[in-house]
């Protein structure tokens, strides 16, 4: 079977999990106003399908790391998550806990939607890998753009419950298709891994732990751009640019992963990639600071187009970053703790990120300049991290101590 086949098939799983990933938040938003009125708690159901993200990874990352059939392990937890999106389609509006509580459900499944599939990649394509990466990081930026969107329509037509469970046939579509993956079994169950263990292992390896940290401050910079919009948009009595700074940075996001598949990084150092791009990123925050801070009534267009330009450019200088974390991560992770490594990564990013959009929000006082200040200190914070952790001396992995005799 071709790689070309095995990595369109794959590319249709992922666009299929990650468009219904992103569109639930507006879905189940846009389902609590409808029934409810109440954005406080659309924003608590939100917190319940989200923050699970982080906390499920590692366990989840474990088990899926151990079982023999891969394949039937992501079937089954998509078609729970699709399932409990559906039932979030019924209770919201009429059983307040019992949303919170299939929703967490469904966020516990979630790092198999993100991270844990991204690992995959590996076994499926272990000769096109670089390109494989880059159309990975494609599909986020398709799933960031498309997935609000498609969320949006269909509650436009069909109504908010209808949105969340369109989503969810998405999810049951991916589960179909992940099953025709041609993923190797394992001769037998490997053993249950620590939940600890990928946090042990980006200890110590300093490459996977440089990258782990550089991103995560990164990411914690970048979840203030919801709240950067919103602040401009005010300052300049422009309410399209609240969404259009997302949007700029979408696109360029998904510019940057097309190049990224067209010309791979592997001229580059991984890690060397993370540092550059995540310290470059500040520069265009850095100029739009000057634009948010002489911003007035009545500035030209050609200025505000400038603007979205800078924040394409940011956007896009985040893809090459994507596609070099998951080389480290291949190149760091045994094959027992690769799923894990995958899905605590990727949680990590989603936990900084809404720690990001959070202090955005307790500083937004302050005003649009000053965030965008934070958000490009964030970026050199980040490369910092990535220049200087990636020095130290790797510690030496005792024989064991990544597996644990749970099992």
């Amino acid at each position: 079977m071709s790689s070309s086949f095995v990595l369109a098939r794959y590319v249709g799983v992922a666009v299929c999990a990650r468009l219904a990933d992103e569109g639930a938040r507006v879905a189940i938003l846009l389902l609590v106003l409808e029934r409810t009125g109440s954005a406080a708690l659309g924003g608590a159901l939100i917190a319940a399908l989200m923050v699970p993200h982080v906390l499920a990874a590692p366990l989840v990352g474990a088990v899926a790391d151990a079982v023999r059939r891969r394949r039937l392990l992501y079937a089954a937890a998509y078609l729970a998550y699709a399932c409990c999106l559906g039932a979030a389609a019924l209770l919201i509006g009429r059983s307040t806990l019992g949303a919170v509580l299939v929703l967490v459900v469904a966020g516990c499944f979630a790092p198999l939607l993100i991270g844990g599939l991204s690992s995959l990649l590996g076994d499926l394509v272990p000769d096109r890998l670089e390109r494989a990466f880059g159309l990975d990081v494609t599909t986020y930026s398709v799933a960031g753009i498309a997935g609000p969107a498609l969320a949006a329509v269909l509650a436009g037509l069909a109504g908010a419950a209808w949105s969340t469970v369109g989503l969810a046939a998405l999810v049951v579509v991916a589960a179909v298709l992940v099953t025709t993956l041609p993923l190797p079994v394992g001769a037998h169950e490997r053993r249950l891994a620590s939940p600890l263990a990928a946090l042990t292992l980006m200890w110590r390896r300093p490459r996977l732990g440089a990258v782990t940290l550089g991103t995560v401050f990164s990411l914690a910079g970048v979840g203030a751009l919801p709240l950067v919009g919103a602040l401009l948009a005010a300052q300049l009595h422009r309410p399209a640019l609240t969404g259009g700074v997302l949007s700029a940075g979408a696109v360029g996001g998904l510019i940057g992963s097309l190049a990224c598949t067209r010309w791979p990084i592997r001229r580059w150092r991984p890690e060397a990639v993370v540092a550059f791009c995540i310290g470059a990123t500040a520069v265009p925050f850095a100029v739009l600071v000057l634009f948010a801070g002489g911003g007035r009534d009545g500035l030209p267009l050609s200025a505000l187009a400038g603007a979205l330009v800078l924040f394409a450019l940011a956007g896009g200088l985040g893809s090459p970053v994507s596609v070099a974390v998951f080389a480290v991560r291949d190149q760091e992770s045994p094959p027992e703790v690769r799923t894990q490594v995958f899905s605590l990564g990727a949680g990590l990013k989603v936990t900084a990120a809404a720690a990001g959009a959070a202090a955005a929000g307790l500083a937004a006082g302050a005003g649009a300049a000053v965030v965008l200040g934070a958000i490009a200190l964030c970026q050199l914070l980040g490369a910092l991290a990535v220049v200087l952790v990636g020095r130290v001396t790797p510690a030496p992995v005792p024989a064991g101590s990544i597996v644990s005799q749970a099992k």
